[in-house]
């Protein structure tokens, strides 16, 4: 992996939460994308915790702040600072508990209420490297994604599968629609700049369909 840049290089800085139930593999997919590590023994956040990493997009150095925190019921009265500012959102669900993608439209409702309603969503179905065990498939993903206008992606922290191509995705799309609202506006502060409201966010049917080519680097 290539290494990362220094902290104040960069051209704009996004911050992007990660919701989800507790056990999810919430802090797995922010240390994987982030430090390129894994834990199996990871205990559940508590509080708030989030790391950073600046990747290439478009030529532009983009440095994701990426947020976590717990998904227990007690640490919920931090929401309005957690979403604050946030221009992108990866909701997570365990695809081997049935109960954690059934709570994602809890959460996708607490999302909405705190957030600009054009914010980029990812759909994340996490721990895809349990084949055995699955009880939320592919299709039921996608068709929730679909029907709430998210994108979609499964993901394994522990293989490292899709963890880049999901916060990068989300991130490019991020980047290109404050490109857009930028130069419409005309000098707005683009680091974080939110989503405009003619925005289409249209779900990713495929996931192979994200070519690395035009996805961001580090």
């Amino acid at each position: 992996m290539a290494g990362y840049r220094s902290e104040d290089d960069y051209d704009h800085l996004f911050k992007v939460v990660l919701i989800g139930d507790s056990g999810v593999g919430k802090s797995n997919l922010l240390s994987r994308f982030t430090r390129n590590d894994f834990s199996l023994e990871s205990k559940s956040t508590i509080g708030v915790e989030f790391a950073a990493r600046s990747l290439n997009i478009d030529g532009k150095v983009i440095k994701a702040q990426i947020w976590d925190t717990a998904g227990q019921e007690r640490y919920r009265a931090i929401t309005s600072a957690y979403y604050r500012g946030a221009v992108g959102a990866l909701l997570v669900y365990d695809v081997t508990r049935h109960a954690t993608f059934e709570n994602i439209e809890r959460w996708l409702s607490e999302l909405r209420d705190h957030t600009d309603p054009n914010i980029v969503m990812m759909l994340v179905g996490n721990k895809a490297d349990l084949r055995h065990l699955v009880a939320v498939s592919s299709e039921i993903g996608k068709a929730f994604a679909e029907r709430e206008s998210l994108y979609f992606m499964e993901t394994s922290a522990l293989e490292s599968s899709n963890v880049e191509n999901a916060f990068c995705e989300v991130l490019t799309q991020i980047y290109r629609i404050v490109v857009k609202k930028t130069t419409i506006e005309n000098g707005d502060d683009a680091t974080l700049a939110v989503p405009g409201k003619s925005e289409k966010i249209n779900v990713k049917d495929d996931v192979s369909a994200v070519k690395k080519s035009r996805c961001c680097s580090s």
